[in-house]
């Protein structure tokens, strides 16, 4: 009997191995197969203070005439340190009660920022929270398939040492991260092989951390030195972010990659600009706002909007017919 019951734990335990090997991929259907829209939004969930419910306000207007399929948040969700657990009412207080234009009601996919790594990460990764929202959806790192494009969310806070040797005072969550180095190594061999694989005309990776930004916190070293490679090797179009509290564009000199920031969504940092590296720079707002994305087979709009719902900075790519990625 115990040697049964052993069995069965390896068993189990090595499918769950398998499983966790490989990235959790969601399809979702757009409403045509031509094209697909959806609004970025970052660092937002503070209970509608600074200018948040403005933000949200316009997002709903923007999305309404853009018709969006969905809404990604690019992490730091809940302030100032993440959720206290489940039952927590700075869920409904900054996600249900401020975002609720009827073009909001969609689903939001959204990674954890290291704000959300301070509070109770289980809470906010909690199926549970679903219940209570509908729209709510929170992995570390998983794959949205929408067939015309693949969009590809990476948690990135694990990868910044600093929050392992240099805390600041905080107290930071890390259960299911376990040992560091093991856990970065596994979700970039899984990042690899889903880049490698994918066949979407439009390849979009989000996390928190900017990969290039003239922000508050700069260029992320870490992302640098062991995501920026994939991203080029695998032709990825854009990589989407938040962390520092602007909106930014910035296209890379090497590649046709495009760094898209959009970490405006609630507090913003006012004439906080970092002019170490202005290589590829396009565009930068230091206040409140979002951004729009809408696709077709051949061509990619950016829109980047204030708290007013003006357009701030705009520009397209175009994707050949037949690509040879």
């Amino acid at each position: 009997m115990a040697q049964s019951l052993w069995f069965l734990f390896i068993i189990t335990n090595l499918v769950f191995c398998a499983a966790y090997a490989e990235l959790q991929r969601f399809e979702h259907p757009t409403k045509t197969h031509e094209s697909l829209s959806f609004l970025v939004l970052g660092d937002w969930g503070r209970r509608g203070d600074f200018n948040q419910s403005q933000v949200a306000l316009q997002m709903g207007r923007i999305g309404e005439k853009l018709d969006i399929d969905f809404v990604v948040s690019t992490g730091d969700n809940f302030y100032e340190d993440g959720l206290t657990g489940e039952n927590d009412s700075n869920f409904e207080e900054s996600f249900s009660n401020i975002y609720t234009a009827n073009s909001l009601h969609k689903q939001w996919y959204s990674v954890l920022g290291n704000h959300d790594y301070r509070g109770d990460v289980l809470a906010q990764l909690s199926p549970f929270l679903k219940k209570v929202d509908s729209r709510w959806l929170c992995l570390r790192s998983f794959i949205v398939d929408t067939e015309l494009a693949e969009i590809f969310f990476v948690d990135t806070t694990p990868f910044v040492e600093m929050y392992f040797t240099n805390e600041e005072g905080h107290t930071y969550d890390w259960r299911g991260i376990n040992s560091r180095k093991p856990y970065i190594s596994n979700l970039l061999k899984d990042l690899d092989s889903a880049l490698k694989e994918s066949t979407a005309k439009w390849k979009i990776v989000i996390g928190h951390h900017a990969i290039r930004s003239i922000g508050h916190h700069g260029d992320t070293q870490e992302l640098i030195k062991h995501i920026l490679p994939l991203l080029k090797i695998y032709g990825v179009d854009f990589y989407m972010n938040g962390h520092d509290h602007c909106l930014e564009h910035i296209s890379d000199t090497e590649s046709p990659l495009e760094f898209l920031t959009s970490g405006a969504g609630s507090k913003a940092w006012r004439g906080d600009i970092n002019e170490e590296n202005r290589d590829g720079f396009k565009f930068m707002y230091d206040g409140q706002g979002f951004m729009s994305v809408q696709l077709t087979h051949t061509q990619a709009d950016i829109v980047f909007y204030d708290v007013f719902g003006q357009v701030l900075h705009r520009f397209n790519k175009l994707k050949q017919l037949h690509s040879s990625v």
